[in-house]
């Protein structure tokens, strides 16, 4: 995996994280759990062009 890919994936969980405590904190969001799975989609499709 390149640098970019791991960037990429690191930068998705810490959204997870902040996802998951602004739902705790403040209720759920739909928009940033849209957003969340998109950045997720995007990493997921870095991650199995760079592994091709």
């Amino acid at each position: 995996m390149s640098g970019s890919t791991k960037a990429m994936g690191l930068i998705t969980v810490v959204a997870l994280i902040v996802v998951t405590a602004y739902t705790v904190a403040l209720g759920s969001s739909g928009w940033l759990w849209f957003g969340w799975v998109v950045l997720g989609l995007i990493t997921l499709g870095m991650a199995a062009t760079r592994e091709s």
